[in-house]
């Protein structure tokens, strides 16, 4: 199945819901550090709490780079707890050029087998060429981030009057042909949703930046629902994570990502 068809399943059962593990040992319950392996007893509880209601699951590399060899074989773990049918996204932010722009293509798709990555576009389009290669897969490629700094270079005004994050839009959009691209706009980003949505195209979007960093996952649903498109998600980390420091704190997040589907339901079922 193609990425792009495993998420476009979920989103027809009002499921928008990315699970963020950036999991970090230092904020998971204090419980779990009795176990060999806290960082994927965590991620096990987690995904077994949210696995029927999560249109996907963000792996933060980060998080697992971190720790050297045995982060990488936690995500190799933790993707083998993943079902199948759920879309799976590298947290990597790569681009690069040449070789080793095919290499971290390689990486993330073959050897770790996700579905799909996060990509950076500022070495151009050749450095993303061996990603958009693999037709089966999804690339979301950064254009407006839910970061303060992002209007250092992303909101950067050319000689056309338009913003740099919005040639981007477009020249992914062109790129589309096989219908793996995507872009990543963060949800603090209301008002510039509303107005870009139309560039959008058929572009699946990536929204992270709800919860600890502002967005309103009920605003920005109402604003996708409002022009009749349902291929995106909205990544949740810590949100969901870490509603709880006990041996409830899986139950929690199944509660909350419930609440959450349920408010989709009756936004998207709105006729």
């Amino acid at each position: 199945m193609k990425a792009t068809e495993k998420l476009i399943l979920k989103n027809k059962e009002h499921k928008f819901v990315c699970v963020g593990l950036d999991t970090d040992l230092k904020k998971i319950p204090e419980h779990l550090l009795n176990y060999n392996n806290p960082i994927l007893e965590f991620n096990r509880r987690i995904i077994e709490a949210t696995e029927q209601y999560a249109a996907a699951y963000k792996i933060n590399f980060a998080f697992y780079e971190v720790l050297g060899k045995k982060g990488f074989e936690l995500i190799e773990e933790t993707l083998k707890l993943i079902p199948g049918d759920v879309l799976t996204i590298a947290d990597a932010k790569r681009g690069d050029i040449g070789n080793t722009s095919e290499m971290y293509a390689k990486s993330v798709y073959e050897h770790f087998g996700f579905d799909s990555v996060t990509l950076n576009p500022y070495m151009g389009m050749d450095s993303l060429q061996p990603f958009l290669n693999y037709s089966e897969k999804l690339n979301f490629v950064l254009t407006l981030t839910s970061n303060p700094g992002s209007s250092d270079f992303e909101r950067q005004v050319l000689n056309d009057g338009s913003y740099l994050y919005q040639k981007i839009i477009y020249s992914i959009s062109n790129r589309n042909a096989e219908k793996n691209c995507g872009i990543v706009f963060g949800a603090t980003n209301l008002e510039e949703i509303k107005s870009n949505i139309s560039s959008f195209s058929d572009l699946t979007v990536l929204l992270p930046g709800v919860g600890a960093q502002g967005g309103s996952f009920e605003e920005v649903l109402k604003v996708f629902q409002t022009h009749n498109r349902e291929n995106f998600v909205v990544n949740i980390s810590r949100g969901l994570l870490y509603l709880s420091d006990k041996e409830d704190f899986a139950q929690r997040t199944e509660q909350e990502i419930k609440l959450l589907n349920q408010l989709a339901n009756r936004i998207f079922s709105v006729t």
